[in-house]
């Protein structure tokens, strides 16, 4: 049986140029369930149809990929997400990304259950969700990502302690943060800011990549 919106994904998938196999498809579908599911309980997010989860949420994460991959070449590396909430983009990078080590953190205890359960579900080794606020861990990361987490200046301030030397922070946003990059403390740079098109989503979205100075 095929699932419902199957069709839009790989539609989407199109648009954004972006190859996955089947099985990674079956994933993020399953995924999509399991939020659905899930959010009706826990409150996961405020968005509650499910194909309006497939455009704001999966299709939306899905636009980092491959900027993701030109960064990281293929190579096994470190990944957090910062405020992971429903597991966007983390969910996704797991399941896109097997070479990608992923630690979801979210300081709310259901929020980091799901993403424990959604490892579990979808069988995925590489996907973990951790309880924690993200001042307190110790891990060293390569890549430390968020999507509308907070401003960049508080995002890159709580995670500097976990950034491994040489690592990246790369931040999901909106319309470009002008006010929020003027008010970067000037021990962060930014050092490419890429415009993203969410396929069937009329929004302004982009990628803000960041490193110590």
């Amino acid at each position: 049986m095929t699932h419902p919106f199957q069709q839009r994904l790989v539609e989407g998938l199109a648009q954004l140029n972006l190859p996955l196999t089947i099985p990674q498809q079956q994933h993020l579908l399953a995924y999509l369930d399991l939020l659905s599911k899930w959010n009706k309980v826990y409150n996961l997010t405020a968005v509650r149809d499910p194909a309006e989860m497939l455009t704001h949420h999966l299709l939306d994460s899905l636009t980092s990929i491959t900027p993701l991959r030109r960064h990281t070449q293929g190579e096994p590396v470190q990944l957090m997400d910062v405020g992971s909430g429903g597991g966007l983009p983390g969910v996704v990078i797991a399941v896109c990304c097997p070479e990608i080590n992923v630690v979801c953190v979210d300081a709310v205890a259901k929020k980091a259950a799901f993403i424990q359960q959604a490892a579990v579900s979808l069988a995925l080794p590489n996907l973990r969700g951790v309880h924690a606020r993200v001042e307190s861990i110790a891990d060293k990361f390569e890549v430390i990502t968020s999507r509308a987490f907070a401003s960049l200046s508080d995002f890159t301030q709580w995670s500097k302690g976990a950034l491994a030397e040489e690592g990246v922070w790369m931040a999901m946003k909106g319309k470009h943060p002008d006010e929020e990059l003027v008010a970067l403390p000037a021990d962060v740079s930014v050092f490419h800011v890429e415009q993203l098109e969410v396929p069937g989503l009329d929004a302004e979205r982009c990628l803000i990549w960041m490193r110590p100075r």
